[in-house]
């Protein structure tokens, strides 16, 4: 039983961290659940025979949280600090998801890509508009991504150290 709950844990920690990455999957959380499920389930301790604490759980379900809530408000406040529309900021996520076939530089190339062709198409910006409102629609994008990706690799490393 215990082998197949660190199986499980292991798996949520990689699906959290491709699930940060692709749109559509919560990866921080079903990370966070790895752990959990270690914590209950699991005999997890580290080198030192420690074993995984409710303190550590709750700190990284506070941080799961915010990285979260983060991640919803960045994209649009700095699309929207540069100019851009909603249109950008979905046109992003349309690029990315487009990108994926040609990972990872499509996802990144195909996210600015989606939001500039938005701004002109749909939001029927001129060029220099266009560009601006892309740019933050991408930084936007790459902030978030990124703040969910450190936080689920740092979640799968407390999965890998609190394995038996």
């Amino acid at each position: 039983m215990e082998l197949a709950i660190e199986i499980i844990a292991v798996v949520a920690g990689i699906i959290g961290i491709v699930g940060s990455i692709l749109p559509g999957l919560p990866g921080v959380p079903i990370s966070w659940l790895g752990m959990l499920a270690l914590y209950i389930w699991g005999n997890g301790t580290n080198s030192a025979g420690d074993p995984l604490s409710l303190t550590i759980l709750i700190v990284w379900a506070v941080i799961v949280v915010a990285v979260t809530v983060l991640d919803y408000l960045v994209p649009p406040i700095i699309t929207k600090k540069m100019g851009g529309s909603k249109y950008a900021e979905k046109g992003s996520i349309y690029g990315m998801i487009f990108g994926i076939i040609f990972t990872p530089i499509g996802m990144i190339l195909g996210a600015f890509l989606g939001a500039l062709i938005a701004e002109l198409v749909v939001a029927n910006k001129k060029g220099d508009e266009a560009f601006k409102a892309a740019v933050g629609s991408f930084l936007g994008f790459i902030l978030g991504t990124g703040i969910k990706t450190i936080a689920a690799v740092c979640i799968f490393w407390y999965i890998i150290v609190y394995l038996n």
